[in-house]
């Protein structure tokens, strides 16, 4: 079978702009048109996503041809809306109906500054953005359609962000949409929130969440090549920082040979099937020598999501954080808060996992060690060791709440640590906003879940931007948050949410 490996990048996508006009004002009005929208195009060169002109938009049939052009074409994350004159609303009702990609409305306008003196009734027909963007708002609230409104001039930095911040949560939207993820095993027993309904997911998010036994991945590791586990040894050692007792004749090597192997016979595996993203379980490991740590922390690098213990819904989010930071510094990364620091006034948060933490969190040279894990039954398992780097960071997790989906999102600042020697994991400590008791007593009261995605790459409005994409509840812990307002927008969405299904 063909093996394709998997793509994060964000550069094989496109946006496209589409311009509204009408043939009121005549043929020298719409060339002005044309040409002036092309000049806002040119300004959003850079941006990590290539903003494709189209030609203007006068009528119905043709807004209803470009939006069913755009949901066949799998390069088009999302589209780009802009009247520079007055595009009547009622001619945009099928296309907006037809549209099935994310849309941002640009209200902008050609000029920065108005040639106050020059202004005569000629000017005042070409450049309408002001009158025509309020009737392609009012349609588009008309017909409940959901959108990003970006106002402002697309040479203002803010602006240029907020369309970057969407362009992002596009491609993640794209790359949920497209998602095969592969469980190897079941979730962890008795536990409840890595549950959840896999059909309502697809329906949602359009993620496929399947299941294959852990020993059809065995049977993948135990057919990799001996010269390939001897050139993924050497990039190991190339890499980081191997203890010696891993090293090429140490005591310990074939540890190391069976962590590459498990390696290579995973990603084998992803590739072949086209999976995106996966699970493993402690509790059901088969004819694994050891608990994928190495593999996983790598994978999950190179842009792959992760679940432990079968949370599908956790290695969605990293899959999906990961293509949207793609470019970025920083990465993302299944994280699970383990422990508290309660030193009055210096609250700390201590996450990591048993082995399976991104080293995309650091920009330092981890460790490549060995050393015993206490559950599983199976040989020491070898994981690089090291700490997140300072600074901001996010963490999301997802829940099932039986009629919805609910994402927590807490904005956090990833902190020095202090030295762990006996800590051999990848780990993070953060201080969660506003503070500590009520990001906990928030995130308890949300029903969100331990394990989460840590992303230090993307900020809080990329995954608005998504959440409003998929439809899907957003709660947000910040510097704003107090309890009782939570609570009672918890309330609210649920209320929301129930209205908004139907019956």
């Amino acid at each position: 079978m063909t093996r394709t490996p998997l793509t994060t990048a964000l550069d094989g996508y496109e946006v496209w702009f589409a311009t509204g006009s009408q043939h009121l004002y005549g043929e020298e009005t719409l060339r002005q048109v044309a040409e002036q929208s092309q000049q806002v195009v040119a300004g959003l060169t850079g941006l990590p996503v290539t903003v494709v002109w189209k030609p203007v938009l006068t009528d119905a049939d043709g807004i209803r041809r470009l939006a069913l052009e755009a949901n066949s074409d799998d390069r088009v994350i999302g589209v780009m809306a802009w009247m520079h004159t007055f595009s009547p609303a009622k001619m945009w009702i099928g296309g907006l109906d037809a549209l099935r990609k994310p849309l941002l409305h640009l209200h902008t306008q050609a000029n920065v500054a108005l040639p106050w003196a020059d202004i005569d009734f000629d000017f005042m027909n070409l450049n309408q953005a002001a009158h025509g963007d309020r009737e392609f708002g009012y349609i588009q609230s008309r017909l409940g359609i959901a959108r990003k409104t970006v106002v402002g001039h697309v040479s203002n930095p803010e602006v240029r962000r907020q369309i970057e911040d969407w362009q992002r949560a596009a491609a993640g939207w794209q790359a949920s949409r497209t998602l095969k993820l592969a469980r190897f095993g079941d979730n962890m027993r008795y536990v409840a929130v890595t549950e959840g309904d896999k059909t309502e997911a697809e329906l949602r998010f359009g993620v496929q969440v399947n299941t294959w036994g852990v020993n059809e991945l065995a049977d993948a590791v135990a057919d990799v090549a001996a010269s390939d586990v001897d050139a993924l040894v050497a990039e190991y050692e190339d890499l980081y920082d191997v203890v010696p007792e891993l090293r090429r004749g140490g005591e310990r090597h074939a540890s190391l040979r069976d962590g590459a192997a498990i390696e290579l016979g995973l990603r084998s595996f992803l590739e072949t099937g086209g999976f995106g993203a996966f699970t493993t379980s402690f509790e059901d490991l088969g004819a694994l020598r050891q608990l994928p740590g190495l593999g996983v922390q790598r994978l999950m690098a190179e842009g792959y999501g992760f679940g432990a213990e079968g949370d599908w819904k956790t290695a969605m989010l990293v899959r999906i954080a990961n293509v949207m930071g793609a470019g970025l510094p920083g990465g993302a990364s299944l994280m699970e808060d383990y422990t508290y620091d309660l030193v009055e006034g210096d609250e700390k948060i201590l996450g990591a996992h048993m082995l399976e933490v991104s080293p995309s969190l650091t920009s330092e040279r981890p460790r490549l060690e060995i050393h015993p894990l206490g559950i599983g039954g199976k040989d020491d398992p070898v994981r690089l060791v090291f700490t997140a780097d300072p600074g901001p960071a996010l963490v999301v997790a997802m829940s099932d709440m039986r009629d919805r989906f609910r994402l927590v999102a807490n904005v956090v600042e990833n902190v020095d640590a202090p030295d762990l020697p006996r800590l051999p994991v990848g780990r993070a400590v953060w201080k969660p906003q506003p503070d500590f008791a009520t990001s906990a007593a928030c995130w308890l009261e949300a029903g969100a879940a331990h394990h989460t995605v840590m992303t230090t790459a993307v900020g809080v409005e990329v995954f608005r931007d998504f959440a409003e994409m998929a439809a899907t509840e957003l709660v947000v812990i910040d510097e704003s948050t107090t309890v009782r307002g939570f609570r009672d927008e918890l309330r609210w969405n649920q209320a929301y949410y129930r209205l908004a299904r139907g019956l």
